[in-house]
């Protein structure tokens, strides 16, 4: 985790912790980072997507002003998704890629996440020679001139590109299926949509009307009650819920129920099996997984790993083993067959083939999770690796260990971004994950870490 980019990009407040002083430096160190890579004196080539929030037009500009003027060519996709940008990078061989978001966060945040040639998120070393520059500790590139100065590009149709290959993954019409989709007035409003219209279906669309202030505000996977209240009131036979650049996807059955993203990848997990065609026969999560997904996974024979938290661990793990299916509670869900990141889209029309190829309705297919109750509890601390490594707090998470034997878990670890302790647990009631909570954050106070 480095002092600007963490698992996710450059996110911060914009124009106080993320400006436009910071996206142009970017570009100008990306542009002449990989022109000098060409050994044929050609001008490297960058692809820029942005989501809908209005502080994305002045981070695109500087990044393409900074690009630009390294001598580099930048190639505007304009408002698109994350796994849109992935898609580009690679099959049309741009140099890197990058996306202007912040995700699920509100409008006020924005983020630069980067993409290596591959369309993955890019190397831990080139960032940490990102971040060099931006701090001033390497040299000053010199600035393009005459000719050498590089273009900007519309390059709206590698957008269109990846709209077709998502409509050529549907396996089935959805002639006859009435679909919700909710595009958090964000990247998903102009592209889900006519997906899910060319491949038949009926098409009910809400909060895809942004306006660069209501990305993600009381919308969206992170707040997905009002699709919920659509689907049974409009008798839908499933929506789908993105975020703000669609690399995310939520589920609601017909009932209004959500399905989250470990039921989803319970799912296909089992779609695939049932196929032989679950790679290593894992499934790949993270620690924060609900302990019903994994109960649920043992009772059909089906392997699993945890990675730590973040979608870039979940993707390098799959990498190294080449397994097919993984992702986080969240709904950032990667199938590496077809993608290279959490895309929000292909999920909605992965859930939608195991619909139709099996015949059930979702609340039928995510029957067999059975969700425990979880409680997180965020504690403020002094020093986060010593709350860790403190006897008192090991002896704690011990016997709260014990306490809940095979009934559930105790899961205690370092915020990546924040001086905070997360203290997570799972068990049959909420009464029982709060009372072995207060064993370990009664040690973490006894040991004196508490910042109040």
């Amino acid at each position: 985790m480095g002092k600007y980019f963490g698992t996710d990009g450059f996110r911060g407040e914009a124009g106080i912790s993320l400006t436009a002083k910071h996206a142009f430096k970017i570009g100008r160190f990306l542009g002449h980072y990989y022109s000098a890579q060409h050994t044929d004196g050609q001008p490297a080539r960058i692809v820029i997507g942005k989501d809908t929030r209005r502080s994305s037009y002045m981070l695109e500009y500087a990044l393409a002003a900074g690009i630009t003027s390294s001598g580099a060519d930048a190639y505007l996709l304009h408002v698109t998704t994350t796994p849109s940008v992935a898609f580009v990078t690679k099959t049309d061989e741009f140099d890197c890629g990058i996306m202007i978001s912040a995700s699920h966060n509100p409008f006020h945040d924005n983020g630069i996440k980067l993409l290596n040639h591959q369309g993955e998120k890019m190397e831990d070393d080139i960032l940490q020679k990102v971040e060099d520059f931006l701090d001033g500790k390497s040299g000053i590139p010199p600035f393009a001139t005459g000719e050498a100065i590089g273009r900007t590009v519309d390059h709206v149709a590698g957008r269109n590109r990846y709209v077709g290959y998502l409509i050529s993954l549907g396996r089935f019409s959805f002639r006859g299926k009435h679909i919700a989709l909710d595009c958090s007035n964000g990247s998903a409003w102009s592209i889900a949509p006519s997906v899910f219209r060319a491949l038949g279906a009926k098409v009910s669309v809400i909060h895809a009307e942004p306006d660069g202030l209501n990305i993600n505000r009381g919308c969206g996977s992170t707040h997905i009650e009002s699709l919920q209240q659509f689907v049974v009131e409009h008798k839908c036979d499933v929506g789908f819920a993105y975020d703000g650049d669609a690399d995310r996807c939520l589920c609601v059955d017909e009932h209004g129920e959500v399905v989250d993203g470990d039921k989803i990848m319970y799912i296909y997990a089992r779609y695939l099996q049932e196929r032989g065609k679950l790679v290593n026969n894992t499934v790949v999560t993270t620690v924060m997984s609900n302990l019903g997904l994994f109960k649920a996974l043992d009772a059909l024979g089906i392997d699993y790993a945890k990675t730590a938290v973040g979608d870039k661990n979940v993707y390098d793990y799959m990498s190294a083993h080449r397994n097919n299916i993984g992702g986080e509670q969240s709904g950032h869900i990667i199938f590496s067959k077809y993608a290279s990141t959490g895309d929000g889209i292909l999920t909605s029309l992965k859930m939608m083939e195991v619909m139709m190829a099996r015949e059930k309705p979702l609340s039928e297919l995510a029957a067999p999770v059975t969700i425990f109750p979880q409680v997180l509890e965020n504690v403020r601390v002094t020093d986060k690796g010593m709350v860790l490594t403190a006897p008192l707090v090991k002896q704690a998470v011990e016997r709260a260990e014990a306490q809940l034997a095979d009934s559930g878990r105790i899961l205690v670890r370092p915020s990546g971004t924040e001086p905070l302790v997360r203290v997570m647990a799972e068990a049959a009631d909420i009464e029982t994950c709060r009372a072995c909570i207060r064993i370990v954050t009664d040690a973490i106070d006894a040991c004196g870490f508490r910042v109040e």
